[in-house]
């Protein structure tokens, strides 16, 4: 495709040589080449506030009924140096993008209108030290759940009670299960709250019905109007304000946008509550999170109302959910609304209620959904079709509701930020909507952001020798879980790049030819019950983390954030929000430290002394030296108190599969690229490329490729912490007679920061600076219309370091063709199962 043009879709101005292009299915720089932005969420603690971790009952209700507490500090202390220390480690990983978690409670916790000030600069601080690391930042207005206060993250307290909710009965009642109160608010034992309950929550009262309010109050809860207008724009109106003063205070520091912060996610896995569902008295097909006591929707409606009932319970399985007997809701009393009179001369919180939406009562009741005194289900089908426009006409959540709330909060965003590249992020694994409406409000500044994970491993916590095609699965493309299943680890992982490739495919059906963000994968660290934390083997991690990354490259070539980086983890309370545990960093995992068993937190992850120790000061670093000054062991970390030498291994120490997640990638392409593998067993890297004539501004231009020192370098035990001695020796170089040049020396004469490099090109030359290989190939001549393709393979040229081809381990395919038999039985013939 042609050169980007040098001016900007948006204003029309001239574009100057930071700016990045999103008008093709790749990222782009002024120069044309195709850019891949890789790197990680920062971060899961990000959703509580400082000293509120999620399994802390102990002023939980308290902070939240005040507005008293803070997010200052979250996730990274600006105040003693430690915040460069961590994102130097992740530049020196290879990630290049942040994708910045923030919520809407952190903003506006003390009541509405009311902005923490303190908290707008501190992020503003932090992204100039991201800015400083060249990082480049996507914002995300983080929720899950809704709010903390119905299990989740998001929202501040007061907008449950302005929904007429009383979050202090939501355990008992059952309308939520949060982690603090699990499994009863008098008996409190966070440490029993199980594996992935949390989400759970979709399909429970207080979620279903907030969403709704948030999404659809208008069509479905035209009662409830507070301060005059229904609940829906209240909300809405409440939550874009929020994001609007942080846009504002980031254009306001006059140094950020487009050099730093590229671009806008969207709300984060939107939830359509209630809406779509057919029948209230049954659970829908595509609930497939069902765990612990699952009422119907039905049945959560009378238990909020305070209504002693026994309810089905459920756990899950390797196969999806089971069920597991019955279990008795006892309400003891409570209701899960606001008492009538809570709000008697007004509410505290400022707002004024309409007369007709009368508290203590269920507000689905006052729409005629069911009838609280006879408890009959009046209308099974209320939330299923419309009930103004078209009666007959199914209710579609994407196209009818979220459309017209990201039309607003975009156009917010293009206020303060015109630059900015405008994330669209649909509900997660639903066909997106036609989008193509669109076009005049992202004006080819956008990109599809999509999320994955690997639902079985998530949520059973083992790396499992067969999978299944989860999104055929919820789209509806098999008769049977059976169907869907894969069995080996080569059918796993082509399973996963063909999801993924799929997601992609749904950017450009629906929303045109725009990049493909992955805004979230990952996958959970305390597989099998913690076993890691205390064989220190992430082998099964590390497998099941590449299985997801390898498809994001391939054919796919995706963009990416992995979830998550967590600076204080803990391997007690994982990432500190649900028992979640997905970072990929850990103080607990530092070399020579003792796990921390206390239920005291620092507000940030402990560093090993070597680190914090040596507050020496040094030359200073730049955006640009982060990945490519290597001149010696130390690498130089500048922050507001002085700069520091740093050691790779320190950096790497505390890592939890490293050799998973810090791979190479093409950081920068001349021409696009169309496929690439990275086989962690032996050391090998490949990249396909195709170049056009055009695609570039400037002839002599190379392609960057990032080749981490941690799968090439030549000395591993000067940046691999528990690197065996046996792993020191160097084997014969890889002979290769279409290797233009080997980057190998004798063991005495490499510097400890050296690669240890075998590479072979089709065409052309390179260079390596630090730990980017820079490529130079032939462009096809401007009056031909023949494209040229070129590829690199990339070697160790002493072999494989020993220790990551132990850790990766293999399984033989015999075995899973036994297991699949045994799974299976008779019917594995029959199925689509797939064994390799």
């Amino acid at each position: 495709m042609p050169p980007p043009a040098k001016q900007s879709p948006v204003t029309g101005q001239d574009v100057p040589a930071y700016y990045i292009h999103a008008d093709s299915d790749h990222f782009r720089d002024t120069q044309g080449r195709s850019l891949l932005l890789r790197g990680i969420n920062l971060s899961s603690s990000a959703k509580t506030p400082i000293g509120q971790p999620g399994q802390r009952l102990k002023g939980f209700w308290e902070a939240a009924e005040s507005g008293e507490m803070s997010f200052v500090g979250r996730v990274l202390d600006l105040e003693n140096g430690e915040a460069d220390l961590h994102l130097r480690r992740l530049t020196e990983w290879g990630f290049k993008l942040v994708r910045f978690v923030f919520t809407w409670e952190a903003i506006e916790h003390s009541g509405p209108g009311k902005y923490d000030q303190a908290y707008l600069s501190y992020v503003v601080k932090l992204l100039r030290r991201c800015k400083a690391h060249g990082i480049k930042v996507i914002m995300d207005p983080h929720q899950d759940l809704f709010s903390r206060f119905s299990g989740g993250s998001g929202a501040p307290y007061w907008a449950l009670l302005a929904c007429g909710m009383n979050p202090r009965h939501f355990t008992v009642t059952n309308a939520a299960v949060i982690q603090c109160e699990y499994p009863h608010p008098d008996r409190p034992d966070p440490r029993t709250f199980p594996d992935m309950i949390w989400a759970s929550n979709y399909t429970r009262l207080a979620c279903q019905t907030i969403n709704t309010m948030f999404w659809a109050g208008k069509d479905f809860a035209p009662k409830c109007i507070i301060d005059g207008v229904n609940i829906q724009d209240w909300l809405q109106t409440k939550y874009c304000d929020a994001v609007r003063q942080l846009a504002k205070a980031i254009k306001d520091a006059g140094d950020l946008y487009d050099e730093c912060v590229i671009g806008w996610d969207s709300v984060n896995e939107p939830n359509k509550g209630f809406l779509e569902i057919e029948d209230l008295a049954v659970h829908s097909k595509e609930n497939l999170l069902r765990i612990g006591p699952m009422p119907t929707g039905f049945q959560g409606l009378r238990a909020g109302m305070g209504e002693t009932l026994e309810v089905e319970s459920w756990r899950f399985s390797s196969l999806g959910p089971k069920r597991d007997g019955n279990h008795l809701i006892d309400p003891e009393g409570k209701i899960a609304w606001l008492d009538a009179d809570a709000e008697a001369g007004g509410s505290v919180w400022g707002w004024k209620r309409d007369p007709g939406w009368k508290l203590g009562a269920c507000p689905w009741a006052l729409h005629g959904v069911w009838d609280t005194e006879t408890k009959e289900l009046l209308q099974p089908d209320y939330f299923f079709f419309h009930p103004h426009d078209d009666p007959a006409r199914k209710v579609d959540f994407a196209t009818d509701y979220w459309k017209d709330h990201y039309k607003t909060y975009a156009s917010i965003i293009r206020t303060y930020h015109p630059e900015a590249i405008l994330c669209v992020h649909t509900p997660v694994f639903a066909i997106p909507p036609d989008m193509s409406d669109f076009a005049d409000l992202v004006k080819g500044r956008a990109a599809f952001s999509s999320h994955f994970y690997d639902g079985l491993t998530l949520v059973t916590k083992h790396w499992n020798w067969f999978n299944a095609d989860a999104l055929g699965v919820l789209r509806g493309k098999y008769a049977g879980i059976l169907f869907a299943l894969k069995f080996g680890e080569k059918a796993i992982r082509k399973c996963i790049r063909d999801q993924l490739s799929q997601l992609r495919q749904d950017g450009h059906d629906k929303l045109g030819n725009y990049p493909t963000f992955m805004g979230e994968l990952g996958i959970p660290y305390d597989l099998d019950g913690g076993r890691a934390y205390e064989t220190g083997d992430y082998t099964n991690q590390s497998r099941a983390l590449d299985a997801s990354l390898n498809a994001c490259d391939s054919i796919n070539q995706l963009n990416y954030a992995i979830w998550c980086y967590c600076p204080d983890n803990s391997h007690r309370w994982g990432d500190l929000w649900n028992g979640e545990d997905l970072s990929v960093w850990s103080p607990d995992d530092l070399h020579d430290r003792e796990p921390r068993n206390t239920d005291e937190y620092a507000r940030h992850g402990a560093m090993s002394a070597s680190i914090a120790s040596n507050p020496d000061s040094t030359s200073a670093s730049s955006s640009t030296d982060s990945m490519t000054k290597d001149d010696d062991v130390d690498i130089t970390v500048v922050d507001d108190i002085g700069a520091r030498p740093v050691r790779r291994m320190d950096l790497n120490d505390g890592s939890r599969a490293l050799l998973a997640f810090c791979r190479p990638y093409a950081i920068a392409v001349v021409g696009r690229p169309t496929d690439s593998v990275f086989d962690i067993k032996s050391a090998t890297f490949t990249l396909d490329v195709e170049v056009k004539a055009g695609d570039v501004t400037e002839s002599g231009l190379f392609t960057e490729i990032f080749v981490p020192m941690v799968h090439f370098g030549a000395s591993p035990k000067m940046f691999v912490p528990d690197v065996r001695d046996d792993d020191l020796g160097f084997n014969d170089p890889i002979d290769s007679k279409k290797t233009n040049r080997r980057e190998r020396r004798e063991p005495d004469d490499m510097k400890p920061t050296a690669l240890d490099l075998d590479v072979t090109v089709s065409a052309g030359d390179y260079s390596i600076d630090g730990q980017v290989l820079s490529w130079r190939y032939p462009i096809p001549r401007p009056t031909t219309n023949v494209p040229l393709k070129h590829s690199i393979t990339i070697k160790r040229a002493s072999g494989p370091i020993p220790t990551w081809q132990r850790e990766y381990g293999s399984k033989t395919a015999a075995t899973h063709a036994a297991s699949a038999s045994a799974l299976c039985g008779s019917d594995a013939e029959q199925s689509s199962c797939t064994v390799s």
